[in-house]
């Protein structure tokens, strides 16, 4: 089965990646992942007749879990140091917005002091980081990613449902401030709403020496209003901003890495692709997901959860724990299997599962 120092899944893949969710609750209602205002019902409104669904099934039914649910920082902070134990170097800390938990900047300190983690980051909708900002970096911060999905103020409202371009755009000049490097920028490109600011995007990204990420538009969001036809190919980015800008191709810096990076010739910036639709990834994924409420998840579009807060949460020992993890990645999917006629989209959107 598995080696004992390795978490190890039947595929040969092994796992050095935890992305933790530490709270369900956001700020924002993104049309890709909680489109629950008047503009995202005004946007998928007549673009449903006679096309293809994620899911013929209901809109999930969201509501926040209840507080008391939440894994602590202690138990948060024990799974990564047994998960350290078996080689992961890589934490990402994500939400909802993660900056919503209170004294986020604590369980930074937990995780930066365990041996072995090397990389830890954090991805946020902006707001909060002018204050926050400073206490995480002094925490041991190495990373962050902002989301921003439009630079107009007007579709940045309509795609987030909320008035923040300003915030966003102050916090991420604040992170280069603070020397957290390099500074991603993630934009979900979705056909209609945003595509025609892939080109402004990736020109902020360069004049700004930033690593811009387009993400193609998944089937993750609590209304199940994902319809394959609002997606916009990676090679169709690609092509749109070659026709703009010189791009040298970027080595991949493992081969687990989601997206493929090109450097502007005339520029310090760099941009990312990740087609996770159209170009899956998934033979080298090497991730895992602990959501805020303690469920361990093998793949994004999981269908299983296993539950590890009891576990947590009455007396077992670190061996039962590090067996439990152990069983549970050796199980994890092969791939997921978007856009195929079998596939049934998570029972929970991207908010309660983490990105």
């Amino acid at each position: 089965m598995t080696s004992p120092t390795r978490l190890e899944d039947s595929f040969g893949r092994t796992v050095q990646d935890l992305r933790i969710s530490v709270t369900d609750r956001c700020n924002f209602r993104c049309l890709y992942c909680l489109p629950e205002t008047e503009a995202a019902a005004n946007f998928y409104r007549g673009r449903f007749h006679g096309t293809e669904s994620s899911d013929a099934s209901k809109p999930i039914t969201h509501t926040w879990k209840p507080k008391s649910q939440f894994l602590e920082f202690e138990e948060i902070e024990r799974v990564v140091r047994l998960a350290a134990g078996f080689g992961v170097n890589k934490i990402r800390i994500t939400g909802g917005e993660p900056l919503l938990r209170p004294r986020l900047e604590e369980l930074i300190a937990r995780i930066t002091s365990i041996p072995g983690m090397h990389d830890v980051a954090i991805t946020t909708n902006g707001t909060g980081f002018l204050k926050k900002g400073k206490l995480l970096r002094d925490a041991g911060l190495h990373r962050v990613s902002f989301s921003l999905d439009s630079l107009d103020r007007e579709n940045f409202k309509r795609v987030t449902g909320r008035d923040g371009l300003q915030e966003v755009l102050e916090s991420i000049q604040w992170a280069k401030e603070l020397g957290l490097s390099p500074v991603k920028v993630n934009a979900v490109i979705i056909r209609e709403l945003n595509d025609h600011e892939i080109e402004p995007l990736a020109e902020f990204a360069r004049d700004h020496e930033l690593s811009m990420r387009f993400i193609e538009f998944m089937p993750l969001d609590s209304q199940r209003t994902w319809k394959k036809h609002l997606v916009i190919p990676g090679t169709e980015m690609l092509e749109r901003l070659q026709k703009r800008h010189t791009l040298t191709p970027l080595p991949a810096k493992h081969p687990s890495e989601t997206s493929k990076r090109w450097r502007f010739q005339e520029g310090n910036g760099e941009v990312g692709i990740i087609a996770p639709v159209t170009e899956p990834f998934c033979g080298n994924c090497n991730r895992i997901r602990l959501t805020a409420d303690g469920q361990i998840r093998t793949c994004l579009f999981s269908l299983v959860e296993n539950d590890l807060k009891p576990m947590l949460r009455n007396g077992n020992a670190d061996a039962e724990i590090e067996d439990y993890l152990r069983k549970v990645v050796w199980k994890k999917e092969e791939r997921h299997h978007i856009g195929e006629d079998d596939f049934v989209q998570p029972s929970r959107p991207m908010s309660s599962i983490g990105g």
